[in-house]
This record gives structure tokens, sequence and C-alpha cells, in this order.
């Protein structure tokens, strides 16, 4: 016992000695004020913060809790887990925020089958059939932000308590069934930042917890009362929201919503500033909170509303060694590395569902995550349009210590099925108006799942009733589509440059293909019957009455890589289809044809793009008959002359030109106005070696809405030959 007591007292001499060391540190730590910073919400307007910070940065003032709500909870978020101002600015600047804001992956990320969903029913607007008549519960489905945020969160899956990130942290949200203000300070770091910026009718509501949450900015736009709760020492709240306007700015649609936002929440706004020490006010102007084209301008103007305060805010700064130590336990706490999935698992699907998904994600599991890849192969998936959205995230199963990469695929609120819409107007005059209104119903898993029946309806100048049921044969992309259809159009007859005719055709017909389809093209090879009747309305055509069957094969393939159904700025599309004609009405023998489209779009700057398109057909050394004849003339088919007045058994146009993007539309509202102008030369001939080429030169406006594309278009041709026309729901 004597032996051990010099070791006894040895020991606890050390241990008093590193308690006074420890509370001496703290006491040193204590001699500065702990900083607490609110960062409001306001949209685009928000991206003051970062120059609020950039400014703090370089005045050495530390942030001990940062708070946020909406795009404050976006900024707070990275600011807490250690991302600088100047990696925020290049971070803001790389989100494609028209992508953000769109509906879903954008057409080049889309499987066909939804491309051709997109180009033939052009009205961005999807209504669903899955709870009777409902349209998306947002403008934006989220995927894209949503996987942005999932890539900034995932170092940090295994946090689960904010207060254990570099900089403890807290954001607002809004239960938007209880009409509560919702404080989230633990959980999933991802769900929390999605939660808090999700703007009613802007993003879908984000379901967490048993809540389903909204922008916090609903009822707590600058939480400074939540700030309080984390005791700091000084509470320092930046105002990024919009100030009331007067008369002139509600002057218009955007003004008075912008107005209303206002005068929902000042007066909370208001009274939860009064519990700030300091308050930065950015002098942002009349900039819209939809506006995040010039994020480094608002950056600047934040830094600017930061110096003003100086005189208060360099009190608080620290020496440099105070600083660097202060950095330097920040980032001790971050965290950089991804971890190795040992497997991964699905949510928020039936079995089924789970199973197809897993087969196109499993090969993640057992190497280091790939994380571009598997944000390509999660758009990929949402691109078959079944999924709003699909996101991802590390968990622990309860059992072990393996790693699971779960991945959450969220269904559609409103679908499916799926109705697609489109509205097609063409014209130079009241006399030569065209009308057309058309909606696709689209059913999916019928019989097994990946099926679909797919039934079109168009009224007006065309009719069509056409049902396909496409039904998958196998996993690798082959399938067989069996398919009925009516159509019923109108088509002219010229002679010599007057129209002396106008017939009604009607076309009845059964068919099935078979084929292979993937992301960016589709072959077809099938055989189809049925009967056609065409008969004069007015004039007497060359055709008179004609009627009978119509036997005939066909081989087709389509290929699509450009950037938009509408307007498109960059890419190819092709399109070659081969007919063999056993039987039609006029024809005692059969006969082939062949005919091919291309459009190929190349930007030259930021803003403009050159296309080139050509089309041309052939019935080789046979005379097709009038109703298996190709036409020219009308919109965007040598626009300058009359619809259908040129026609034969070949035809060939071709097309040099160039947009440029004058006019960026708001986000919201979808779509861009270009200047555009080109040159086309074609015809239609009775022989191949005695056609005779028409030139003309166009050029106009183009407006791509949500709605479709709107064009108002002058074509000036031969013999001084011209029409001012305009098109709804077309561009070449």
């Amino acid at each position: 016992m004597k032996a051990n007591f010099p070791a006894k007292v040895f020991c606890a001499l050390l241990v008093a000695l590193v308690f006074s060391f420890n509370s001496f540190a703290q006491t040193a730590e204590q001699k500065r004020p702990r900083i607490g910073l609110v960062l409001s919400g306001g949209g685009g307007r928000g991206l003051a913060h970062v120059g609020v910070l950039e400014w703090f940065e370089r005045h050495r003032i530390p942030i001990d809790y940062i708070a946020g709500t909406s795009i404050g909870g976006l900024v707070g978020a990275l600011y807490s887990i250690g991302m600088t101002p100047d990696e925020m600015r290049s971070f803001l600047k790389s989100i494609d925020w028209e992508q953000a804001f769109g509906n879903g992956p954008t057409y080049e990320q889309l499987s066909f089958r939804r491309k051709e969903d997109r180009r033939s029913f052009q009205v961005d607007v999807e209504v669903g059939l899955r709870n009777g008549v409902s349209l998306p519960n947002g403008l934006s489905s989220a995927h894209y932000i949503g996987l942005v945020m999932d890539r900034l969160a995932l170092p940090y899956s295994s946090v689960a308590n904010f207060d254990h990130l570099p900089i403890p942290f807290r954001c607002t949200a809004t239960d938007f069934l209880k009409a509560e203000s919702v404080t989230i300070k633990d959980g999933p770091l991802a769900s929390a930042m999605r939660a808090t910026m999700s703007i009613p009718g802007v993003f879908p509501p984000v379901e967490r917890d048993g809540k389903v949450l909204v922008d916090g900015g609903l009822l707590n736009n600058i939480p400074t009362n939540i700030m309080r709760e984390m005791k700091p020492d000084i509470v320092i709240a930046v105002d990024a929201g919009t100030p009331l306007g007067d008369l002139k700015t509600i002057a218009s649609l955007t003004g008075i919503v912008q107005q209303s936002i206002t005068v929902m929440t000042i007066d909370n706004d208001r009274r939860n500033l009064r519990l700030a020490d300091i308050i930065i006010a950015p002098e942002l102007g009349n900039r819209s909170i939809l506006d995040f084209s010039d994020i480094d301008k608002i950056a600047d103007l934040g830094f600017e509303a930061t110096q003003q305060k100086a005189a208060l805010l360099e009190k608080l700064s620290l020496n440099e060694s105070d600083w660097l130590e202060h950095l330097a336990l920040r980032r001790s706490k971050q965290k950089r590395e991804t971890l190795v999935p040992d497997e991964v698992q699905i949510a928020g699907v039936d079995r089924e569902a789970k199973k197809r998904i897993h087969e196109k994600l499993e090969d993640h599991a057992g190497k280091p995550l790939d994380v571009d890849k598997l944000e390509r192969d999660l758009t990929r998936i949402t691109g078959q349009g079944r999924y709003s959205s699909l996101d991802y995230v590390f968990s622990r199963a309860d059992d072990s210590s393996r790693n699971i990469l779960l991945v959450t695929a969220r269904e559609k609120n409103h679908a499916p099925p799926v109705i697609n819409v489109s509205i097609e107007i063409e014209g130079s005059d009241v006399n030569d108006l065209s009308f057309t209104i058309g909606t696709r119903l689209t059913l999916y898993d019928i019989g097994r799942y990946g099926a679909e029946w797919r039934n079109d309806m168009k009224a007006g100048f065309r009719t069509l009733f056409l049902s396909e049921y496409y039904r998958p044969v196998g996993d690798g992309g082959f399938f067989i589509a069996p398919r009925a259809s009516y159509r019923r159009e109108r088509q002219f007859f010229f002679l010599n440059g007057s129209r002396v005719a106008e017939f009604q055709t009607d076309r009845l017909g059964a068919g099935i293909d078979f084929g292979f389809t993937n992301t960016r093209s589709e072959f077809r090879a099938g055989i189809e019957t049925g009967y056609f009747d065409a008969h004069p309305l007015t004039g007497d055509g060359p055709p008179g009455s004609l009627a009978g069957r119509v036997d005939l094969a066909r081989l087709r393939w389509a290929y699509d890589d450009q950037d938009s159904p509408t307007v498109a700025t960059r890419g190819l599309r092709l399109a070659t289809e081969w007919r063999w004609f056993f039987k039609a009405p006029g024809s005692e023998d059969g006969f082939r044809q062949a005919e091919l489209s291309a459009s190929f779009f190349h930007p030259v700057s930021d803003r403009g793009s050159l296309f080139l398109s050509a089309a041309g057909g052939t019935s080789f050394n046979r005379a097709a008959t009038p109703a298996q004849q190709f036409t020219l003339g009308g919109p965007f088919r040598l626009g300058a002359y009359d619809r259908d007045e040129f026609r034969g058994p070949h035809y060939a146009i071709a097309t040099l030109g160039y947009h440029r993007r004058i006019y960026d539309l708001p986000t919201l509202l979808g779509g861009k106005i270009f200047a555009t102008g080109w040159y086309d030369i074609g015809g239609a001939f009775t022989r191949l070696d005695a056609g005779q080429l028409r030139n003309q030169f166009s050029g106009g406006l183009i407006m791509d809405t949500r709605l479709g594309p709107f064009s108002l278009i002058g074509s000036f041709g031969e013999g001084g030959r011209g029409k001012v026309y305009f098109s709804f729901g077309k561009f070449f």
C-alpha cells in the first residue's frame, strides 16, 4: 500500500492539472462572444447572403451558430458543412436554375417514348388521372435540385444531429397541413434543405417525420427566435426579403404576387427582427425572388451592405492567430470521404418496382461510389416518366456495420395514367387557318410491368384516333406493339398556282410492329392493313373519288438527341421510313416508297445556333397514287406558298438557318424568345430528272413557352410570292 502511495498522489495531481487546464481553456474560449447568424428567405434575392459571409471571412468574424429559411436555409447549410463563400459562388453558378425549376429531367434525359410524348404533344403540363383529373403538385418535380442536395449532404449521412456539423445549424419549414412552423435540427440534411425551400406550387412538398413540409418562409422567414434558442451572445440577422412596393410595382401580375407574399410575411418579419442585435439589409432594389441570373452581382450587394455595418461588426473580429485556430477547429469537423456502399436498397415503391430499379443500380455496390454515374442512372430512371424524382443517401443496417446506399423513388402524386395535350394553330389569314387540339392518354403496366397502352385523340383540321399497346419482350429493349387507327385530313390540289379542289381523306387501319428502343432511338418493322377513302369537298381534283383497301409493310428508324422538343439549340434528329405497298386504291401493282427527314442544330455562341434541316421522299420508278403522293407548301415547308401547293411522287427540301435568343421569359413560365431566319430550296416532282426547285427566305420571331412554341414568320419566294403566317405548337 505504501509503495503505491506516490503513484496515486501523482495521478491525482495529474488529473487536477488537466482539469485546471481545461477550465482555463474554456475560460479563454468564453472570452469572446458566441455569434449566431440568421439568413432570411427571399428566393434569388437571398444570394446576397453569400456576399455577407464573404465579408465576415475577410474580416475574421467567426460564426458559431447558423439558422436560415428557404434560400437562407440552403446557404446556411452550405456554410455549416464547411463550404467557403468563394466555393459557394462557384457552386451556385454551376446550378442550371432553369433545369432546377423544370418539370423533371431535361428532354435529352427522357426515354425515347417520353420524347415522343413531348414532341407530339408539346404543352409542357402533364395531367394525371391517379386521383381523378389532377395536375402535379409543383411546377418543378425537384428531381434535379434534389440530386444537388443529396450530393452535398452525402458525406454527412451519418450525422443525425445538426449540432454535430462543423457549425451547428437549424432551418425552418412549414407544416402545410397544420399551418405550423417547424424547426429542423436533425435527420437527413438533404431533405432538410429541400423542405426549407419547397415553395408551394413550385416544388412538391417534402414528407418528413410524418409531416408534409413546405417553404419555411410562409410562417418564419427570419428565424431569429430559433437562433435565440441556441443561446448565442449576439444575433446577426440578414434580411433579403422584398420590401413593400408602390403603385407602379403592383401594376403587373408578378408585382401583385410578390407584394402579396410580402404583406403576408412582413408582420412576423418585423417581430423577429426585434430579436436581432445587428441587422444587415442589402439594397436589392426590385430584383425578383425568381431572378437567379446574376449571382455575382447579387452577392456583391450583400458584401456592400455588410461593409456599411463595419463599425459594429469589426468589434467582433478575431486576431490572426485566433482566426486560424477557429478555422482549424471548423475544418477538423468536416467530412469529405464518401463511403463504399456494401449494398443498394430501394424504398418508396412496391416490390416489382423495387426489383426493376435495383437491377439498374446494383452495380454501384461493392466499389467506391461514382456519384456522377449514379445520378445519371437515377435521372435515366426518372426519364421513363414513372417517378417524379429519385434521391439517395447512405444508411446503416440496424444489425450490422454494412453501408447501405438507400435510393428512394418518389411516385408522382397525380399519375399514372397520364394525359398529354397539344394545341396546333397555323395560318396566314382568316381564310387559311387550321386548328387542331389533341390529347394522349397513356396507361402503364397493363398486362405486365413496363407495358403501356397509348391512346391518341385529335380533333379539328386533323382528326385522329389511335390506340397502341406497347409490350416489352424481355428486359433488353425489344417490344411488340399492335395498333389500330383512324385518320381524317383535308388535302388541297393546285393547278398553275391556283387551288382547284379540296378533298377529305379517311384512313382506317390496323397493324402490328416489332422493334427495339433505347434512350435515343427506336427501330420498328411492321405490317398494316386498312381502308382508304377520298372524296372532294370543293372543286374537282385529279383523283376524283378514290376508295379501296391498303396493305403495306414498313421499316422505320428514328434517332433523337436534340435538347428540346420545341426549339432546339443543339443536337441531331433523324427519321427514315421504307414502305412497301402491296395494294392501294388507284394502283394496279404494288410500289415502294422511302422517306428521310433530319434536322441538326449547332450552337455558335451562348445565344445563337445554326441549323440545317433536310427532307426527301421518293416512290422510285413508280407513279404513286394521289393518296400516297408527297406534298410541300405551307408553314415551315416552303411557307411562301400555299399548303399542298406542290405535289408529286418525289420531293426534296433543304434548309439552312440561324436563330438567336434575344429574351428569357421568367424561369417558372418557361421558355425564351428567338429571332430567326433561314433559306429554303425544294420542290415536289413527277420525275426526278425534271424537277423544279423553288427558293425562298424566311424570318421572324419564335416564343418558346410551356404551352408550346409560338411563331410569327414572314416568307418570301420566287415570282413575288410571299406570306406572313403564324404558328402555335410547332417549329420545324
